[in-house]
């Protein structure tokens, strides 16, 4: 079987090879700026099996998206886009978006990111609450594949994406967040805290690993 067509891209940061499965499903080998080509045909020989898997990942992640139609998950709701050419901010009516006609994800993503602030500051104060700890501050964020932050200050960042899972998963995040303010790190203590308060975050972590990819807007 002949390997698969891929991209390859060079990089003065790079210090190895470096493959990836894109979310449009093109393969593309990262190379050091002096690295040889042919160390892109190893790789992708190499890594064949692991190619083949995250291809079919990507193409699940897409058929999951497409079969969204005019629809929009928000936490354990969901959410029909209408579009409304003259509107200029999102407006939400029942179980229904009212989006613009132009910069519509734009416009969607902003309203997303407002809606999180106002789902997550109630849920880190109870979270705080119970813990006995204070969060120095909250910022939402739009971050590839972090969900959630702690800082030695205090201060607590979450995904504004969450808000496309169920709502277990987004208690989840803020659990785990709030109590870095207790351990900074993830040693067993933490874990045990964390357990304490979220018996079942074993599961709501897997659901992440297996559907993180699908928490965006298209």
């Amino acid at each position: 079987m002949s390997a698969p067509a891929y991209a390859v891209r060079r990089s003065d940061r790079a210090r190895r090879v470096q493959v990836r499965v894109r979310d449009d499903g093109v393969i593309e080998v990262v190379l050091p700026r002096r690295a040889p080509e042919r160390l892109a045909d190893e790789a992708i020989v190499e890594l064949a099996p692991w190619i083949a898997r995250r291809q079919a990942e990507v193409e699940a992640v897409r058929a999951r998206l497409a079969a969204r139609g005019d629809t929009l998950p928000y936490l354990d709701e969901t959410l029909t886009l209408r579009v409304e050419p003259a509107r200029t901010r999102v407006h939400r009516r029942g179980d229904v978006l009212l989006v613009p006609g132009a910069d519509t994800e734009v416009a969607i993503e902003r309203w997303y990111r407002r809606a999180a602030r106002a789902e997550v500051a109630p849920r880190v104060a109870e979270a705080t609450a119970a813990l006995g700890v204070s969060a120095e501050k909250i910022t939402i964020r739009n971050q590839r594949s972090r969900w959630g932050s702690c800082s030695a200050s205090g201060a607590l960042s979450f995904n504004w994406r969450l808000l496309l899972a169920p709502s277990e998963i987004l208690d989840y995040v803020v659990w785990h967040e709030a109590c870095h303010l207790v351990h900074l790190d993830h040693s067993h203590a933490f874990w045990a805290l964390l357990a304490s308060h979220r018996p079942g975050y074993k599961t709501e972590q897997r659901w992440l690993r297996r559907h993180g990819a699908t928490l965006v807007l298209s």
